[in-house]
């Protein structure tokens, strides 16, 4: 009878009250929102928007250092776009890719570089936006809206047919697909993150001193990989909307 009645009571245990770890809560209307994210990713957002604004306020014929810096940022970000989505097409999305890019790095390496443990808040603690689920999640449904919008944009309600070819019978496995991408992007990002950041902390409380730099350094290397795998995945799955009805 016991074991019956915890079944029964843990039934109707809400989901949504499940979290791991503890979270700085922010309440706004009927919301809790995670503070702690927040802070970061203004912090990141802010420190961009800055960096942005000084490499382009005066341009000159014979670019300085900086301007040859940023310069080389926007060809490599367009070459991402062109490369996965044509060269017809691309310019649409590289304001796209550049952001999801760029913010994935910056938030990577926030939690790579500053030692975020060091502030103490009154619930959780500071890290990296990219280390917190609900980030990730919501940056892979980003993209998801972005391929859907392309293909519809292009084809009109004739992109769905994408889902009976070659074949009606791969129907399902077709819609499938489309709900597996947000879930690999997010959770190879948040997996990606949170370990690198336990191992660092790991190695940070074992030997304090000099063990820690080289993780930190293969840290930075992994989070710049990460931003580019998500950012070429997501202009890989616009392309592939836009590529697959240029037939029709």
């Amino acid at each position: 009878m016991n074991q019956q009645y915890n079944q029964i009571s843990l039934s109707f245990i809400p989901i949504s009250a499940v979290e791991v770890g503890q979270h700085l809560y922010w309440k706004i209307g009927s919301y809790n929102v995670h503070g702690q994210v927040f802070i970061v990713s203004w912090i990141v957002i802010s420190t961009l928007l800055i960096i942005s604004l000084i490499g382009t306020q005066e341009l000159d014929r014979i670019p300085n250092k900086f301007q040859n810096f940023m310069e080389f940022i926007l060809e490599f970000l367009q070459d991402i776009a062109k490369n996965q989505i044509g060269e017809h097409e691309y310019r649409v999305w590289v304001p796209y890719i550049s952001t999801i890019f760029l913010f994935i790095l910056g938030s990577n390496w926030a939690g790579a570089l500053i030692p975020w443990k060091l502030i103490h808040l009154p619930e959780g603690e500071l890290a990296a936006p990219t280390n917190d689920i609900n980030t990730t999640v919501a940056l892979s449904l980003l993209t998801s809206c972005a391929y859907f919008y392309a293909g519809i944009s292009k084809n009109g309600l004739g992109y769905f047919l994408r889902y009976i070819e070659p074949t009606p019978i791969l129907l399902p496995i077709n819609i499938l697909e489309d709900f597996t991408k947000p879930l690999s992007l997010s959770f190879r990002l948040f997996g990606n993150i949170l370990a690198d950041e336990l191992v660092v902390s790991v190695f940070t409380l074992l030997v304090p001193i000099l063990i820690p730099l080289p993780v930190m350094i293969l840290g930075l290397f992994a989070s710049s990989i990460q931003a580019l795998i998500f950012s070429t995945l997501s202009a890989a799955y616009i392309g592939e909307a836009l590529e697959g009805h240029a037939e029709h």
